[in-house]
């Protein structure tokens, strides 16, 4: 089973993931969990570049989110998976069509056959994405990096991405409201997981 978590920066999305996780290897399940990007020698690299380097052009940056994407699918959700694992993920495709595909402007179509590619046409079961008002999560956000200081307006335009999204892949796309108390949120993905497996 491969569940990814998305959202917006400060909308709870890793908190939800971790406690995903916890829940289930306390069922006695063999849960791997990782990051994107990073999650590798080279993800956590590329991570850098893009959040902390230099300016750089749009399609740069979504090229360097799928390489990142494809050694990770490569060297670490693929192997899980294949072994019988559950894999749980902090971002992944829908990251870059949110981010790269609607709010940069650069195409859903493109941006999603760029990381069709990348990553061998793996997808999640499940992706859950945990919506927050932008105002909400830029009060929670701990870090501020390059593709944060990009502004409120961009965080909106990512949000209203996300929101089209689920729209657009209703059937593995579960949205969560992330006002809720964490814990409550936490059981309400369970709940949805357990429909899964």
């Amino acid at each position: 089973m491969f569940v990814t978590f998305e959202g917006i920066d400060g909308s709870g999305k890793s908190t939800q993931a971790e406690l995903l996780a916890e829940a289930l290897r306390a069922e006695g399940r063999d849960v791997v969990t990782t990051r994107e990007p990073g999650g590798t020698p080279l993800g956590e690299q590329i991570r850098e570049l893009l959040l902390n380097g230099k300016d750089m052009s749009l399609w740069a940056e979504a090229a360097l989110f799928a390489a990142a994407r494809a050694e990770l699918v490569d060297r670490v959700i693929g192997p899980a998976l294949e072994s019988g694992r559950v894999v749980i993920c902090d971002r992944y495709v829908d990251s870059s069509l949110a981010y790269q595909g609607i709010a940069r402007g650069l195409g859903i179509d493109e941006v999603l056959q760029l990381n069709e590619h990348a990553t061998g046409g793996l997808f999640p079961n499940r992706t859950f994405l945990v919506l927050v008002d932008p105002a909400t999560a830029a009060a929670r956000a701990r870090s501020s990096d390059r593709i944060e200081r990009a502004g409120a307006e961009f965080q909106r335009k990512v949000d209203h991405a996300y929101r089209e999204l689920a729209t657009m892949f209703p059937d593995r796309i579960a949205a969560v409201d992330g006002d809720q108390p964490p814990e409550q949120i936490a059981e309400e993905i369970r709940g949805r997981v357990r429909q899964l497996s």
